[in-house]
């Protein structure tokens, strides 16, 4: 990861910006937010969402409210918390990161297309979608020495710092917000908000915050199952050719235990 860092920022950037420079603009620069001569300016955010740590918090609120929660309208969330981000914002884009669980198809029969399915409601109400893959990789029981396979989810991570340094030092955008609670993405922050004094938040998926995120974020909110049973897609979601993107039927009704 150090060494992604060092290849975007490069070693020139190597000044740490202070917490008062990270408010402050040049001498005669209006600060995005800050209201200046030309009234409030707009800031652009824009939100990087860890879909599988989302669903893991999907899935342990669908325990806690007995209701059905993963066909989430992303957008429709995001568009919310706007209003939680420092200074006057506008939603610039949502950019999802996921994988396909291939794996898991002989087990769960359908996963694969049911994600499918979802990613394409997503994209149909402008929602952005980066994938990566799993991996499979052997581990030894230290108990009774045997091996077993574990598949690892692998590049989101990587792909959500990359896209979040990638933004801040082209200036594409005034305010971020990562949806996850995972800290592989802890380095990335520290380094956009130190090296380019960027306004980086977190948005924690229920039951998923932590100390390590928050210190490093500008700002943190925590989300509660109560956010995910507002934005909920329709059950048909209309796509750019006009055809229909049903929702799944294993994600209708009430939770279940699987």
């Amino acid at each position: 990861m150090q060494r992604l860092l060092d290849a975007i920022g490069g070693r020139r950037h190597t000044r740490r910006v202070t917490p008062a420079s990270r408010t402050r603009g040049p001498p005669g620069v209006a600060t995005p937010g800050v209201s200046s001569f030309w009234g409030s300016i707009v800031n652009r955010t824009v939100f990087l969402v860890d879909g599988f740590n989302v669903h893991h918090s999907l899935r342990e609120s669908e325990s806690a409210t007995a209701s059905r929660l993963r066909w989430l309208d992303l957008h429709g969330l995001c568009t919310a918390l706007l209003h939680l981000v420092p200074g006057r914002c506008e939603l610039d884009s949502v950019v999802y990161f996921s994988a396909l669980a291939r794996h898991l198809e002989p087990s769960r029969p359908g996963t694969v297309a049911r994600h499918l399915r979802y990613i394409d409601a997503l994209q149909a109400t402008g929602v952005q979608t980066v994938l990566g893959h799993y991996r499979r990789r052997s581990t030894r029981c230290p108990l009774c020495w045997g091996w077993w396979d574990r598949w690892e989810e692998k590049k989101t991570d990587v792909a959500i710092a990359t896209r979040l340094l990638r933004l801040v030092a082209a200036g594409e955008c005034e305010r971020l917000v990562v949806v996850s609670g995972d800290t592989d993405i802890v380095p990335a922050i520290d380094e956009a908000r130190a090296v380019w004094a960027a306004q980086v938040g977190v948005a924690f998926p229920a039951r998923r915050a932590n100390a390590q995120l928050r210190r490093v974020a500008s700002w943190s909110v925590n989300l509660d199952p109560a956010w995910y049973l507002r934005h909920q897609l329709p059950c048909s979601v209309t796509a750019a050719d006009g055809h229909a993107i049903v929702r799944p039927s294993g994600w209708q009704g009430a939770a279940a235990s699987s």
